[in-house]
């Protein structure tokens, strides 16, 4: 009996990393994964689910950077393998035209804060002093949150990475001044979260001129170097000198089609006055082969901006809003929170210090009364020693009266001795007088020490009569003065959020209006930002660090030229004149 053989299952794997901009993640394969298995594993993993935008790029075993094809197997892909394992790493291949709208995820847009803050630091798309300037302040607040001095401390920003090494070669300007500006625009982002600061610092950096834009070495017939730039609305063509401003561009409704043959490109648009197709030529044909693959998709997506959004796009987009919503309940609750608990520090530090005032002034009135005691009994003392002497003086007095008698009494004997006695007695009677006058005056300053005695006395009971209702009072407000709030205390309110009913349209096109003059309003206020920032530096630049990119940005502020305004003027330009940059080559066969 012949048995049917079966092969066994293949249980062998082989390692792989994939490297994003803030994490690393390992897997392990079988053989027969394919590409679209790998990256959906990854998207899975970090819950990614607007897929179209992002890709894998690998380095090939020839050393050229490569994107993962989807179809294939990883290892028929010619991964370069790095310490035993395949290294893949995770980027945006395709940009949106207008992030706010488009990104709806938080890890989507996440994803490109970190790509695009990386290229605008390593320099590969270049972005003005001023703009890097703001852009570093939003970096700032979604790492940091919101500015506190107390934390934010000088020298703290100087060691991250927030500017572009030519805009630092740029100015006179050292590292405390650069953080300086970067703070003062940092304090203005308070209260901002961390997904609104870095999309914030998209909208600012998709008004860059080389925001998306993937560019290649190309040639004309007459060998002419120049750059083909392919972009969400289309493909452009710069001078070999610049890549900010187009010479021409092609939008992706203009063209019919695009083919390659061997390092030949080859575009069809679809004007009937001038037929005839733009041809270009790469160094490689591995070139145009990554050349054609970035037009598909981009079309692609192109043509799916210009559609209703599907059922996947609606619901996302409803989660993020629901999403949304609830962390700007949560945000709020938290910032009442903070408010009560502030107000809470504030208040007890302002009974601590109502308290430290209060304890000073028992202090001074103790001091006070321990004063007028110590007043008190030195009066008391001066007065017992005034009484003393003016009893003293009495008594000698009363000792003169008798001595005064007994001459009289004496002097009667004899003449002389009674003149002897009258000389005598007028000196004593003088004696008397003079002794009585001081004794008047001791008696009078007697009567004045016991009233000031009495003054004393009625002081020292005005004091502890004073000090007793000072306590009192005291007591009082002690028991007056209790916690009203704190943190713990539930004085939340409750808040409901009501979301939009489908039909209510009305009511969104209000809102989406009143989010554009808002975002306008915004616009506004951050160019004049940017300009009073221009305005500063300008002074400290130097001349001989300048780049080409930079004079180039320099007349495009002096034309008031932006972006969007470059690209409409190229756009109006003929088709015929686009193509006559190429010199047209005789007529070959395509790749459909």
């Amino acid at each position: 009996m012949m048995v049917p053989f079966r092969r066994k299952k293949s249980n062998k794997q082989f390692p792989v990393k994939v490297c994003t901009f803030d994490s690393e993640l390992e897997f392990h394969l079988e053989h027969r994964a394919t590409g679209r298995f790998l990256f959906e594993l990854i998207c899975r993993t970090i819950g990614l689910r607007e897929t179209w935008y992002f890709g894998l790029q690998f380095e090939d075993s020839k050393g050229n950077l490569s994107w993962l094809k989807m179809d294939k197997k990883v290892l028929d892909q010619s991964v370069h393998m790095t310490n035993g394992s395949c290294m893949f790493i995770f980027l945006a291949k395709f940009f949106p035209e207008n992030v706010a709208e488009e990104l709806v995820q938080e890890v989507t847009q996440h994803l490109f804060f970190l790509q695009i803050k990386q290229a605008i630091l390593s320099m590969d798309v270049y972005c003005p002093p001023e703009a890097s300037v703001l852009l570093a302040s939003y970096a700032v607040q979604a790492k940091y949150g919101d500015y506190d001095e107390a934390v934010c401390k000088p020298g703290m920003l100087i060691s991250e990475n927030l500017l572009p090494q030519r805009v630092i070669d740029q100015y006179q300007m050292t590292p405390q001044m650069w953080e300086e500006r970067i703070k003062t625009w940092y304090a203005d982002h308070r209260g901002m979260s961390r997904d609104e600061a870095e999309m914030e610092y998209l909208k600012i950096a998709q008004d860059l001129d080389m925001f998306g834009v993937n560019y290649f070495p190309i040639t004309n017939k007459k060998n002419t170097e120049v750059w083909l730039g392919v972009t969400a609305l289309g493909l452009n063509i710069y001078n070999k000198e610049n890549k900010l401003l187009p010479v021409t561009t092609f939008q992706w409704n203009e063209i019919l089609h695009i083919s390659f043959d061997d390092r030949k490109f080859v575009v069809k648009t679809n004007d009937s006055k001038n037929p005839k197709p733009v041809i270009f030529y790469s160094q490689k044909l591995r070139i145009n082969k990554l050349i054609l693959d970035l037009c598909v998709g981009n079309h692609d997506l192109y043509m799916k901006r210009r559609k209703p959004d599907t059922m996947e796009i609606q619901q996302m987009k409803a989660q993020a809003k629901e999403e949304k919503q609830r962390r700007q309940v949560e945000r709020n609750k938290l910032t009442r929170e903070k408010q009560l608990r502030e107000a809470a520090e504030r208040e007890k530090a302002a009974m601590e210090q109502r308290l430290m005032q209060l304890q000073e002034e028992m202090r001074a009135a103790n001091e006070a009364l321990r004063r007028s005691e110590e007043a008190a009994e030195l009066l008391a003392e001066k007065n017992r020693l005034a009484e003393e002497e003016a009893m003293l003086l009495s008594h000698k007095a009363q000792e003169v009266e008798q001595e005064i008698s007994r001459m009289r009494m004496t002097a009667r004997k004899t003449e002389e001795e009674k003149m002897y006695l009258e000389r005598k007695t007028q000196e004593a009677e003088l004696l008397t007088a003079r002794m009585m006058e001081e004794s008047r005056k001791r008696a009078l300053e007697a009567d004045k020490l016991k009233n000031e005695l009495i003054h004393a006395r009625v002081a020292e009971k005005e004091a502890k009569e004073k000090l007793l209702n000072f306590l009192s009072r005291t007591s009082t407000e002690s028991i007056l003065i209790t916690p009203s709030s704190s943190p713990e205390s539930p004085m939340h309110e409750m808040h409901s959020y009501d979301l939009l009913a489908d039909g209510d349209m009305e009511q969104l096109s209000l809102e989406i209006e009143k989010e554009r003059v808002e975002y306008l309003a915004k616009s506004k206020q951050v160019q004049n930002q940017l300009k009073e920032l221009r305005s500063e530096i300008e002074q400290l630049k130097i001349g001989e660090n300048q780049c080409p990119l930079d004079d180039i940005n320099a007349e495009q502020l002096r034309l008031g030229e932006t972006k969007y305004s470059t690209l409409k003027k190229v756009k109006s330009g003929s088709t015929k004149a686009r193509v006559a940059f190429f010199e047209e080559l005789e007529p070959e066969e395509s790749i459909v």
